[in-house]
């Protein structure tokens, strides 16, 4: 166990864990709400330091990042644990339970990340990575420093000082912003939406940012709530790539899987605001990156992934700068 950072020490032992919005008082000997977190004898710690569950090289479109390295592959690893308890969860079993998993320290991980050929960096994922933060961090700072790409898959539920730490060494998030509702996030995701658009807010000041939501069928699939949460990303910057996933019965959410009419609808309200729209989880679909500009395409998605259109991070057609990194 490594001691945790970001908590303040209370009478009786207890501790007050400053990472995330939920905001853990922990007596002695109890975990916070992440199960990755322990008060022992009023210190806290961080339990789930290096402990690796999932390890592999995956596409970075994978993540999903359709706008940073495109074709590109990256280091993938995951932990245990969450600061959420989505009744859908895609990975609940690590994310909702404790795990032994396999030690590698910081430099260990960054040497394996150097060794894989074509690889670009880390990515920090399939659990929530923020409460992993320590591990993370000292990586991060690792990876920086041999010149690899660092990226976060992230439920963004993180309080802004300890992300403003760790944005200094990463270059791209993924950020799910599961619903534009507080509601959704309390009954759904025990979470609260607020704290979320203000990690994305903050994100798009220090890296490369791309959303995603999953459209869960009967729950954040009305069209003015997806209008609404569109306007608000348009706001900040109508570049920022979203994808809309489909939704698949998981864990304890039973609801049908999202009908491909509602997708290509959210689609369709989507692009009246955003530049950049994609659908996740859907197979025959056109997922090309076209200029927003002139319709010139820029990069390939049909099997492979071939950027065709992009000269110096710009348009090769209109000369318009692209929204990312290749």
């Amino acid at each position: 166990m490594k001691e945790a950072l970001y908590y303040e020490k209370i009478d009786n032992d207890s501790v007050h864990c400053l990472l995330c919005p939920q905001n853990c008082i922990i007596s002695d000997g109890k975990y916070g709400f992440c199960r990755a977190r322990k008060n022992e004898g009023g210190k806290l710690y961080t339990e789930n330091y290096g402990k690796i569950t999932s390890l592999a090289v995956d596409p970075i479109e994978k993540k999903p990042l359709y706008h940073f390295m495109p074709g590109s592959h990256i280091l993938s690893a995951g932990t245990y644990g969450c600061n959420l308890r989505c009744l859908f969860c895609q990975n609940w079993e690590i994310s909702q339970q404790r795990l032994e998993g396999e030690y590698l320290s910081p430099s260990k991980l960054v040497e394996i990340a150097k060794k894989q050929q074509g690889n670009v960096g880390i990515a920090y994922t399939y659990n929530e990575p923020s409460i992993w933060y320590e591990y993370v961090l000292d990586s991060a700072k690792i990876s920086h420093k041999e010149g690899l790409k660092n990226v976060l898959v992230t439920n963004g539920f993180i309080n802004i000082d300890p992300l403003k730490e760790l944005l200094q060494y990463i270059d791209a998030v993924n950020i799910d912003v599961k619903a534009f509702s507080n509601e959704y996030y309390k009954k759904i995701c025990h979470g609260n939406l607020e704290s979320v658009l203000k990690v994305v807010e903050e994100a798009v000041l220090n890296c490369h940012v791309e959303i995603t939501t999953l459209v869960v069928t009967g729950e954040n699939d009305d069209y003015s709530e997806i209008e609404e949460l569109c306007k608000w990303i348009s706001s900040i910057n109508k570049d920022i790539p979203i994808h809309f996933s489909k939704y698949f019965p998981r864990y304890k959410m039973k609801n049908p899987e999202t009908p491909i009419k509602v997708l290509e609808d959210i689609y369709a309200i989507a692009k009246k605001y955003l530049n950049y729209v994609y659908l996740g989880n859907v197979s025959g679909f056109n997922n090309n990156t076209y200029c927003p500009n002139c319709g010139h395409i820029l990069i390939k998605r049909s099997g492979y992934v071939h950027v065709v259109g992009i000269e110096d991070n710009k348009c090769g057609k209109c000369g318009k700068s692209f929204y990312g990194y290749t």
